[in-house]
């Protein structure tokens, strides 16, 4: 099999190193990719946010899977594209990536599936989002209704910043505070089956103690030994089955990797946010364990063949990731190298 891998982050390196341990996967490509995931992958310049110039680019190596990492390339419809030139892709259409582009949506379908989740408003304007957080009081949660790179979403004491940030984003969703740990769940669907990844966490705030501005990932690890026994049975059941279903219902079927970010509250599972693609760094952490060969895993996804798979096994390694985040608040005063 020849894979074509789309981005050039850590990722991406992830995703490769995996793709690279699968006898199965005689050429691996990436584009445009980076020093280190040319060590294991032929790489190649690519506006990887050009939908026509991925296909053209998947269709000139004669690939049989294309695998998109970031969401930007998948919001855009690059999937649609591949797809339409009869190349299998692992990533979901630019309709279906919706559940990651926009918060407001992604609500939407958790209310019409009866999916846990925070109380949430949308707003559009000042006093919408005035109302909205003296409704829920703090902590305060305002999120970016699109798409941020993992950094759109403050939570805060403080109203006044609470404010700037809505005024800086435009449409945004203000949520009540979830308390309780965070997990991130992976899951590889065809539209239909769900396979759920093991659990990871990472951490997202710049300093120590939970300190500092939000990033996209500063770090991760995995397995979870505190996670209740069932975690996984349970997220399957209350959120990634209903979910897949909702969006196929709709017609817009789901097909890759449905990312779930969950809260484990007093009150219960909550679900925080979805992403429709690898979050990155949970990634690295995740993909290090994983036994099963990457590369027919992700091909029967985009081939709606996943209930023929395996199921999924793991080692007994535990992997820890730090990075990430890093690169854009290198010069923040509370960022140690």
């Amino acid at each position: 099999m020849k894979v074509l891998v789309i981005g050039g982050g850590g990722r991406e390196h992830a995703l490769c190193l995996a793709l690279a341990r699968d006898d199965e996967v005689t050429e691996l490509h990436c584009a445009p990719g980076n020093a280190g995931i040319a060590a294991v992958a032929t790489t190649h310049p690519v506006n990887a946010g050009d939908p026509d110039a991925v296909a053209d680019l998947a269709a000139q190596l004669g690939v049989d899977l294309v695998v998109v990492g970031p969401e930007g390339p998948l919001v855009a419809g690059a999937a649609d594209v591949v797809r339409a030139r009869g190349i299998a892709c692992f990533g979901p259409s630019g309709a279906a990536a919706t559940l990651e582009g926009s918060k407001a949506f992604a609500k939407e379908i958790m209310a019409a599936a009866d999916v846990p989740t925070a109380m949430a408003r949308i707003c559009d304007d000042f006093d919408q989002v005035a109302d909205a957080l003296d409704a829920f009081g703090p902590p305060y949660v305002v999120k970016d209704d699109g798409l941020a790179a993992g950094k759109g979403v403050v939570v805060t004491t403080d109203r006044e910043a609470a404010l700037a940030h809505a005024k800086a984003c435009g449409r945004v969703v203000v949520e009540e505070y979830l308390d309780g740990p965070e997990v991130s769940v992976f899951a590889l669907t065809d539209g239909q089956t769900v396979r759920a990844m093991a659990p990871a966490q990472d951490f997202k705030r710049l300093a120590d103690n939970d300190e500092g501005p939000n990033t996209g990932g500063m770090g991760a690890y995995c397995p979870l030994d505190w996670v209740p026994a069932g975690l996984l049975e349970d997220v399957t059941e209350r959120v990634l089955q209903p979910t897949v279903d909702e969006m196929r219902r709709r017609g817009t079927p789901f097909v890759g990797l449905l990312y779930a970010g969950l809260a484990l509250t007093s009150r219960g599972l909550r679900v925080v946010e979805f992403n429709a693609r690898f979050g990155d760094p949970e990634t690295q952490v995740v993909l290090a364990r994983l036994r099963n060969p990457l590369g027919a895993l992700l091909y029967a996804a985009a081939t709606g063949t996943l209930d023929l798979a395996e199921p999924l096994h793991w080692t007994e390694d535990v992997a820890v990731h730090r990075g990430g985040g890093r690169r854009e608040l290198s010069g923040h005063p509370a960022y140690r190298r």
